[in-house]
């Protein structure tokens, strides 16, 4: 496999391609001020106006693409809400870019227009924190992202080889809660993708993410029985006391399985404090670092949940599941990444990777057999607070980074279709793997 990784000792710039990078360092106080308007504009996963607003600045953003664009209904979701009920739920359209998909290589390239901060949040504007710092909500996280991934897309359209790669852009409004309309369509455009490309911030230091692990997302719904706290407390049965043990058990499974980890994140429930609680809804997520944990945290968490059913007068149902398996930096997606070393160190970058517990689409397009590589976005960092930032000069840095790239993808400098083979081949092997136990 050595061979793979050194193919290209030393990556050319032709001039032409010079030219086309050049035109992007033009373009940085554009971009800067798209931005700042855009992370005005409040776009959280639950906020449709918000979504909406921001929907159609990025549409009129991707008509200087060629291609079409169009509005992607999702799949309809579940929701738990805070007395127990489980409610369907309708997504925000995803917004998706065809451009040239008879081409011989097709690139997937993705990101998400929604953000973390809810529609009474006080995080609602920028702020210029120094010379080459802007903080702002979405900033990093990912409108900066989007506004990298179009302008390298713009200037790869005016070179000679752009003809030979097809691409769909697919940006979501669910990412920031797990993609679960989304993830149906990231599946099945991944498995159509010879390589994906997502925009995802990466690290202050310039540094991206490199294997992910896996994560899941639960809720879980206790019902007992209500009666008077004080006249009739013995006829109760406590929703919310038996939720506590719940929850106190499965932080105890923290630190018993290599890279697992439970997060109980929000118990809802009860009212007046004279009355028994009847309902309560915990609501926790659990990050994996193999495929094969999910068996056992299922196990282990199900084990919790039969013993509460023991119990009189108490019935506990779990909801959710796993939303995003696990990427490891398999040799297909080492061989992506070797692409943007090489692409960086010819732009005077040095681009490192370090694992990360966190989770994006990068993890739903290697499921469905894509290699890619998911933190091309601006260098930023604190997101999801209010303290979210990004360094200005990254806007251009990482679109000529990301046009490089395509350059040399659509020259056959970069083989996108070795990548995608290297892809199938781990996907076959952890199938006969998987057989054979």
């Amino acid at each position: 496999m050595s061979d793979i990784f050194t193919k290209i000792a030393k990556l050319p710039i032709s001039s032409s391609e010079k030219h086309t990078l050049s035109q992007i360092d033009e373009g940085l106080e554009d971009m800067l001020q798209r931005l700042i308007r855009w992370s005005h504009i409040n776009s959280g996963s639950k906020n449709s106006n918000g979504l909406a607003a921001m929907r159609e600045k990025i549409v009129k953003a991707l008509s200087i693409l060629p291609g079409i664009v169009s509005q992607s209904q999702l799949a309809s979701g579940e929701f738990v809400t805070n007395d127990g009920a489980i409610q369907s739920v309708t997504y925000e359209p995803a917004i998706l870019l065809n451009v040239r998909p008879e081409a011989e290589i097709q690139i997937i390239l993705t990101g998400h227009y929604d953000t973390v901060f809810p529609i009474d949040s006080h995080f609602q504007t920028t702020t210029r924190i120094d010379e080459n710092t802007l903080g702002g909500p979405g900033v990093a996280d990912m409108k900066g992202g989007i506004l990298v991934m179009i302008t390298a897309l713009a200037a790869f359209e005016e070179t000679e080889h752009a003809h030979r790669v097809g691409y769909k852009v697919l940006l979501s409004p669910d990412e920031e809660i797990g993609s679960p309309g989304s993830a149906p369509l990231l599946a099945k455009l991944g498995g159509s993708s010879h390589i994906g490309l997502t925009y995802e911030p990466s690290l202050s230091d310039g540094s991206m993410a490199g294997a992910r692990k896996g994560s899941g997302n639960f809720a879980l719904i206790i019902k007992g029985r209500a009666a008077h706290a004080g006249r009739e407390h013995h006829l109760g049965r406590n929703a919310i006391a038996a939720m506590a043990r719940f929850a106190v058990q499965l932080d105890d499974l923290n630190g018993q399985r290599n890279g697992v980890t439970f997060n109980i994140a929000k118990i809802d429930g009860g009212g007046a404090v004279n009355i028994v609680p009847e309902v309560a809804i915990g609501r926790f997520n659990v990050r994996l670092q193999e495929t094969e944990d999910q068996d056992w945290i299922m196990s282990q968490v199900t084990d919790i949940i039969d013993n509460i059913n023991r119990l009189d007068g108490l019935n506990a149902e779990l909801t959710g599941g796993f939303t995003r398996p696990p990427k490891p930096m398999a040799p297909a997606n080492a061989l992506v990444f070797d692409w943007v070393k090489q692409a960086g160190s010819a732009l005077g970058m040095d681009i490192q990777w370090k694992p990360s517990g966190g989770v994006c689409e990068g993890n739903n397009l290697w499921a469905s057999g894509c290699p890619n590589v998911d933190t091309l976005g601006v260098s930023g960092g604190e997101i999801h607070s209010d303290r979210e930032f990004m360094k200005i000069s990254s806007l251009t840095e990482r679109a000529k980074l990301s046009a490089l790239i395509l350059m040399k993808i659509a020259s056959g400098e970069f083989d996108a279709k070795l990548a995608k083979t290297l892809a199938l081949e781990n996907c076959n092997s952890n199938r006969s793997s998987h057989a054979h136990r």
